[in-house]
């Protein structure tokens, strides 16, 4: 999950904690010098495109002047609510609340409810499996089944009284205490006025649209996840960061950002119809893949298949050297090459991240974990790969003994 130009401490486990994470973030903010780049206790309040700049104002009132934008505020803020009956009861009553504002699995009484089948509804579930009586996890189309203390249940259909749920096959479960939702968050850019951004579903493609929309669930249509293909401004004057869905995280912006920059230096990289015809490719994909309303493509817009980020970080890695830009070029000549293409060690750690989560597990349950990353990273990342190699090797000779 590292940056490609910032490795993690060497000897950091291999599935470190918030904590780790953070302090490996003021680390990164530190050794690139970006503390006096950066304004802090300060608010975006509004961004406006004044015919051939962007004005933004900001929360201490001043009002600055820029030729370029890029927009990093995230999509985990805005928590997304399902509108299953009666969950407006349980969320104003406080039996239920979102993931948002989880920070610990105690205090939520004996039977917890957890909604939602992505990677916090199963962390979740999994924690709270630790000190609750009985979990119950609700996934859309899940299988019913109990293992342990947890059991798997399909999507709520009904939120009743006194801690009573529905599920979609009509079974019910009774006396929940607490229920976590676990349902995700919108898109949200309060400081773009609907004349930049319009807050609603773009209507079905072809035509593109001439403006540029926020669906809650996206940002569409930008070329290459990225750049705004409207008439009100130039492509290569705005560009949205970070909005992909089910990805490594830090590799992926990193490549992003090279992009934007590149696109920055070189707008005429940018080929707008071939951009459109891209965009209207995938959109024809979701709708044979998801469904005809706009709505479902929307939900879909960002979200990437396993193997599909890497395809994306690959092309994005071509897009940055089709020209000879100096910053670029000084990138990946400082990453040996490496960035070029995604290495094929990083998409089969990717695919066995589950696999490689339960053997650490094991390990940290042993008080191996400092043995097994001791001194790992200080000769390179090859190191790392090594090990996680061991570890996996380990773990299947670990599994057989137990099923003797």
């Amino acid at each position: 999950m590292a940056y490609t130009s910032y490795p993690f401490a060497p000897s950091t486990a291999l599935f470190p904690d918030a904590k780790v994470v953070l302090k490996y973030l003021n680390d990164y903010a530190d050794h690139f010098h970006l503390r006096p780049h950066i304004q802090f206790k300060t608010t975006v309040k509004k961004v406006v495109w004044n015919a051939s700049r962007w004005e933004v104002t900001t929360s201490a009132n001043t009002v600055l002047s820029f030729d370029l934008v890029m927009v990093c505020n995230g999509h985990y803020r805005i928590p997304r609510y399902p509108d299953t009956p009666g969950m407006t009861q349980w969320l104003s009553s406080g039996r239920a609340s979102h993931s948002a504002t989880y920070r610990h699995p105690y205090d939520m009484g004996d039977t917890v409810l957890v909604v939602g089948g992505g990677p916090s509804g199963q962390d979740i579930s999994a924690e709270m499996c630790t000190t609750a009586r009985t979990v119950i996890h609700s996934v859309t189309s899940a299988t019913a089944e109990d293992i342990g203390n947890l059991k798997r249940r399909g999507r709520v259909t009904h939120f009743g009284d006194n801690g009573r749920v529905t599920f979609e096959n009509g079974s019910v479960e009774t006396g929940i205490d607490h229920c976590i939702l676990a349902t995700g968050y919108e898109y949200s850019f309060p400081f773009f006025s609907e004349d930049v951004l319009r807050s609603a579903v773009p209507s079905p493609v072809p035509p593109l649209p001439s403006e540029l929309y926020n669906s809650t669930y996206g940002v569409f249509p930008l070329a290459r996840h990225l750049f705004p293909l409207t008439k009100t401004f130039p492509s290569s004057n705005l560009a949205f960061l970070g909005l992909l869905i089910h990805v490594a995280p830090f590799p992926l912006v990193e490549a992003q950002a090279r992009a934007v920059l590149h696109a920055f230096a070189n707008p005429e990289d940018l080929e707008p119809m071939q951009e459109a015809v891209d965009i209207m490719t995938r959109y024809e994909e979701l709708r044979k893949k998801v469904s005809d309303d706009p709505r479902s493509i929307a939900k879909a817009w960002h979200h990437f298949e396993t193997l599909e980020q890497f395809e994306y970080r690959d092309a994005l890695y071509k897009f940055c050297v089709a020209s000879d830009g100096d910053l670029n070029a000084a990138w990946l000549s400082a990453q040996n090459e490496r960035s070029a293409r995604v290495p094929e060690w990083e998409k089969e750690m990717y695919c066995k991240k589950i696999l490689l989560r339960k053997a650490w597990k094991r390990v940290e349950e042993l008080g191996k974990a400092e043995e097994w990353v001791k001194g790992i990273g200080q000769g390179g990342v090859h190191e790392w790969v090594n090990m996680t190699k061991r570890l996996e090797k380990w773990y299947e000779i670990e599994e057989t003994k137990s099923k003797l």
